[in-house]
């Protein structure tokens, strides 16, 4: 991997791994950390995470750090796994674009590892991953498919900021409630 490579994923990693908080087995909060989300994910955003939910197309998801070029350095995150194991991992925030049967979007087969000989489909648990700000996006068009396995969970909604104009808002602790819509 190259060092302008590197310094890119780094610099666009979207979460950072002491962002997350585990809320129970099935809820996190992460905070969205860079670009490659925006508009709808702002760097500083927090987001409700469930863990237990499986994917749609076009959803957002958060996923573990892919490993580019290399062997992952673990196994996947096990489902019932505590905060300490989520936050020694570091994830970043895509939109899902396609999954396992479905075409290869049309934009990313002349620029991407995802390019192959014959009909353009996601293999089995494999999932294709992309920026909403694809400028500043590393994705599926960098590394290729996305292992379905390495997915922490999709997101159900932002939350409020943690500070508004400076000031630390006040909240009493409660529970997540179901998502709204």
């Amino acid at each position: 991997m190259s060092a302008a490579t590197a310094a890119a994923l780094l610099g666009l990693a979207g979460l950072l791994p002491a962002a997350a908080v585990l809320l129970g087995h099935r809820l996190v909060v992460v905070t969205v950390r860079g670009v490659s989300m925006a508009p709808a994910y702002r760097d500083g955003d927090r987001v409700l995470v469930r863990r237990t939910a499986r994917p749609t197309r076009g959803q957002v998801l958060v996923v573990e750090w892919p490993a580019v070029h290399t062997r992952w350095p673990s196994r996947p995150l096990p489902a019932g796994a505590g905060a300490r194991a989520v936050g020694r991992r570091q994830w970043l925030i895509k939109r899902l674009a396609a999954l396992p049967g479905d075409p290869v979007p049309e934009p990313m087969l002349s620029t991407s590892p995802l390019a192959r000989p014959g009909p353009p489909r996601v293999p089995a648990g494999s999932l294709v991953l992309l920026g909403d700000n694809p400028q500043h996006s590393v994705d599926s068009r960098h590394f290729g498919f996305y292992p379905a396995e390495r997915v922490l969970g999709t997101v159900v909604r932002p939350l409020r900021p943690a500070r508004t104009r400076g000031q630390f808002r006040s909240a009493s602790p409660r529970r997540p409630g179901p998502p709204a819509g």
